[in-house]
């Protein structure tokens, strides 16, 4: 039998996939808001819909089976104790820290259907929401200050590579560097250890440690090989717990290479800088093409041992991967404005669906024609609403079964 999750490569055919359509959560941005909830520009919901809904269809025309993340949550909360701890848990996180006001929220999510209660924490819990003329609602409706929010939305649930990374035969839940995402990880948590398909899945990593790591700064490079950014987002304390646990018989993984990347937001993630599109072919940022420092982790015995090398990002994957040459496609080609508008617009955030083929936005014009004229099979999807979120096609998705790649 399967195993739920399989997932050694970055490029092997894509066969499931988890998304989330965006929802009413992109309604609750507001601008007074924006930064808190990490958003530069407020997107259109029902535009955004329809692009999220073309880039859905096109992994379905390409055999990827396609599953959302509010099916996989309704089908972990059947169990009516399961249920309410999840509430209580959520309502945790969320930092509702008064009686009267988790008591209000618990009561208002709990008269609800499944489904409809989970959209309602993704969506956030404006004061106006709530039910006039009880005591408790007027209380925390007219709380001191113009807060508008009960509940704050979840604006980033549409990137869903974040929050969890399926790698070898389980996954890592993680800890977000934002307490603004840090909810994303509870619907994880309760997957994995209620979803009657997923609870039994190796969990790597946790989101109860004390340092962040996040799912955009991991990749499968090959079945013995992993890749993580020590990034704005991912610590590498977080790096070096997780090799202590993944770096096993057991999962088959022998070796991670952590990139030093720059800690800053237009570098948010190492896949916004590098993504491998084939066996030997990658999409990068020019920026990091200069001399950069990797750390290769490596277990020996009880402890993990790690080596600094230097030198360009072309000799560390040529050797760490085992091949012959390596191709860098560069974002924007050579073209320093065209890099810049590319990279803000996720040019190098590419998800292969197989090797040599991938999903990309369409208005990355540039690069688009770059990965064609090397060879690449581009399949390009709508995006001026998607985009405003900064993040990309493989931001946008975790793939949770994919083949096996064949050597050459």
């Amino acid at each position: 039998m399967q195993s739920p999750i399989e997932v050694y490569s970055e490029i092997g055919r894509l066969r499931r996939v988890l998304l989330h359509r965006p929802g009413a959560e992109l309604e609750n941005l507001a601008p007074d808001y924006l930064e808190q909830m990490l958003f530069d520009d407020i997107p259109d919901l029902q535009l955004a819909q329809q692009e999220h809904d073309a880039f859905a269809d096109t992994l379905r025309q390409n055999g990827v089976e396609v599953v959302y993340l509010i099916d996989l949550l309704a089908e972990s909360l059947t169990e009516p104790e399961v249920r309410s701890r999840f509430i209580d848990d959520f309502l945790a996180d969320a930092r509702i820290t008064t009686d009267r006001e988790r008591l209000v929220l618990r009561e208002y999510l709990q008269g609800m259907g499944t489904r409809r209660m989970i959209s309602a924490m993704m969506a956030g819990v404006r004061k106006d929401d709530l039910p006039q003329g009880q005591s408790l609602s007027d209380f925390l409706r007219h709380l001191e200050g113009e807060y508008p929010f009960a509940l704050d939305p979840i604006p980033n649930l549409y990137f869903t590579r974040d929050p969890f990374a399926a790698i070898g035969p389980g996954v890592s839940i993680h800890r977000m560097f934002s307490a603004t995402r840090h909810r994303e990880t509870m619907f994880a948590h309760y997957i994995f250890h209620y979803h009657p398909l997923y609870r039994n899945v190796p969990v790597f990593y946790d989101r109860d440690e004390s340092f962040p790591l996040e799912g955009g700064d991991i990749l499968v490079l090959n079945g013995q090989t992993l890749a993580v950014g020590i990034s704005q987002r991912t610590h590498e304390n977080a790096i070096e717990r997780f090799a202590r646990r993944i770096l096993t018989d057991e999962s088959g993984f022998r070796e991670i290479l952590a990139f030093n990347i720059p800690k800053q937001r237009t570098f948010m993630h190492l896949d916004t800088v590098f993504t491998m599109v084939d066996r030997d072919t990658f999409t990068v940022h020019p920026n990091i093409l200069r001399e950069i420092d990797v750390f290769v982790l490596t277990r020996e015995g009880e402890s993990i041992h790690i080596a600094q090398e230097s030198g360009t990002l072309e000799s560390i994957l040529q050797k760490h991967l085992h091949l012959d040459r390596v191709r860098l496609l560069r974002c924007g080609s050579r073209n320093p404005i065209d890099a810049a508008r590319e990279q803000w617009n996720d040019g190098s955030n590419t998800l292969a669906i197989a090797p040599g083929e991938v999903v990309v936005y369409s208005r990355n014009r540039v690069t688009n024609a770059l990965l064609r004229d090397n060879g690449i099979k581009v399949l390009e999807i709508p995006s001026s609403e998607l985009s405003r979120g900064r993040g990309g096609p493989r931001c946008m998705s975790m793939p949770l079964v994919r083949d096996a790649v064949n050597d050459h």
